[in-house]
């Protein structure tokens, strides 16, 4: 069974749709887990107009989206577990193709979405492969899918989180940038589909867009925290150097996405942060080109991010 699970604080205006695309789909070996984080609006009373048996519905005090993703594992009894925004939705084929990888034990199984952004919609490309390793993974998937730590795109085993103590970090951003490299990293066997089944809506109130510097101060502390737990980490799993380097740069690269949205004394703060990382290093010199991107990177952090 798939244990799907969704948080939703103030999820009025889309939480029914995003339950009636799951429950429309025509598939039975599944649960909704459906975690109310302390919602002061109406979705209670939406959620209670469901009548059905696939949703387990728990309401709990507003703890943040992490926490109540751990308390969503904790509570799912699937083998297999994913993860569904409230404000996205999912496509009518959502589980086709899957039961196969599921019947093999395959730790995780990657899919595709589509950005719906004012009504139009735009295909998330990335590297598709039959079942490797999940280290072979990580580096098809570090340099060609930049939605590579979006968690909806996953089904992940539910042993990969407990077995490896893997969980979201609470009161963090980018909890999924944090979690997701390791969990792919560990897992012994993975595979990526073509399949295009989930709805990734965005909004100009969406979490990711939000214009609230106190939060994107946050939101670049939080980034370098995440970067020195997944360097340090990884430094004890069993990979190659090659990965290695790989987890390097991409982390890297992750974090110095956050240089041009700050501004001012945020931005040097930032800037020295880097530095202090000597990120540089991270940039592994294969050809010309990465060594122009390396010798940029070591004179100046801001017109490297400005050109990448």
């Amino acid at each position: 069974m798939i244990s799907i699970i969704i948080t939703a604080y103030n999820a009025e205006k889309t939480i029914e749709k995003c339950l009636n695309s799951i429950l429309d789909t025509q598939y039975n070996d599944y649960e909704i887990i459906l975690i109310n984080d302390g919602s002061i609006d109406n979705t209670e009373k939406i959620v209670e107009l469901f009548a059905s048996d696939k949703i387990r519905y728990y309401k709990k005090v507003n703890t943040g989206v992490a926490d109540s993703r751990n308390f969503g594992i904790d509570k799912a009894r699937g083998d297999y577990i994913t993860f569904v925004d409230s404000d996205d939705y999912v496509s009518s084929n959502y589980f086709e193709g899957i039961d196969k990888y599921i019947n093999e034990g395959i730790d995780i199984i990657k899919r595709k979405g589509i950005i719906v952004k004012e009504n139009k919609e735009e295909k998330i490309k990335g590297a598709i492969f039959d079942v490797t390793t999940g280290e072979d993974a990580f580096n098809k998937l570090c340099f060609t899918d930049i939605y590579l730590d979006t968690l909806w795109s996953y089904i992940i085993k539910k042993s990969l989180f407990i077995d490896n103590n893997l969980y979201f970090e609470k009161d963090r951003f980018h909890e999924d940038f944090g979690l997701l490299p390791l969990l792919i990293l560990k897992a012994n066997k993975m595979v990526s589909l073509d399949n295009y089944v989930y709805y990734y809506v965005q909004t100009d109130k969406s979490i990711m867009r939000e214009k609230n510097m106190d939060k994107t101060i946050k939101k670049a502390k939080d980034a370098l925290y995440h970067y020195d737990n997944i360097i340090n980490t990884v430094e004890n799993y069993n990979l190659s150097n090659f990965t290695k380097e790989n987890v390097r740069i991409y982390c890297t690269n992750a974090i110095l996405l956050k240089v041009n949205e700050l501004n001012g004394k945020e931005q040097k703060w930032y800037i020295q942060e880097l530095k202090n990382r000597k990120v540089y290093r991270n940039i592994k010199v294969r050809n010309i080109k990465q060594l122009i991107k390396k010798l940029l990177l070591f004179i100046n952090v801001k017109l490297y991010t400005k050109l990448s």
